[in-house]
Formats: structure tokens, sequence, C-alpha cells
């Protein structure tokens, strides 16, 4: 799982793929690698994200482009991996991560949904 803030002003530039809004960094939100988004077939549902020994739940709102990367609006960075989900700082803390641990940013989670 890597990190992303979903809210206005945050890394992700334009309102999330599935319904053009922004998230506050309190919400429990992903963005999941293009395979996984599916052509949008996530949106709205909520997925199980199992990390550092504890789970929680979040809704689907983005796509993290595995394909193309991102443009001008969205910095300019490069695909995603393709398994990549990618959690607003509400779901790092409800796995108990905090931004003073080393793994803050990108550690290995399991999803389902």
């Amino acid at each position: 799982m890597t990190l992303n803030s979903f809210q206005k002003g945050g890394d992700g530039g334009y309102g999330g793929a599935c319904y053009g809004l922004f998230y506050p960094d309190s919400q429990l939100v992903v963005a999941l690698s293009t395979g996984w988004y599916n052509r949008g077939s996530r949106c709205g549902k909520m997925v199980t994200i199992h990390g550092n020994g504890k789970t929680t739940k979040a809704m689907v709102v983005d796509e993290c482009d595995s394909v193309y990367g991102c443009d001008d609006e969205h910095a300019g960075q490069p695909p995603c991996r393709n398994n990549i989900v990618d959690g607003s700082p509400a779901v790092w803390a409800a796995l108990g991560i905090s931004k003073k641990d080393p793994r803050y940013g990108q550690i290995s989670i399991t999803w389902s949904d």
C-alpha cells in the first residue's frame, strides 16, 4: 500500500476518478491500480485491508493509473505498479501506522472486496 491525500490540494490533483470528488485525509478511502480498478467497477465499494496486524475497511474512490501514469494536473507522476492500493492517511492510521514509522508511505498489505 502507498500513501495518497485525496483532499483538495492533495497528491491526487483533481477529484477522484469515480465521482470527481475530494475526500478529507480523515476519511477511509483508497485508489486501486488500473487492473483492480477495473474501469470503475469497484467505485463506491468497500474493500477490507489487512496490514500491520490490523484490519480496516475503506471505500474505493479513485484509480492509480498503471498504464499511462498521471497527467500535468496530477503532478505528472509515473504509472503506478499494477498491484497498488493507494490509501488515505486515515487508512494508515486505522492500521496503526504513524507518520513516525519508517514504513509510513509504503507497506505490504492484503486486501479483499
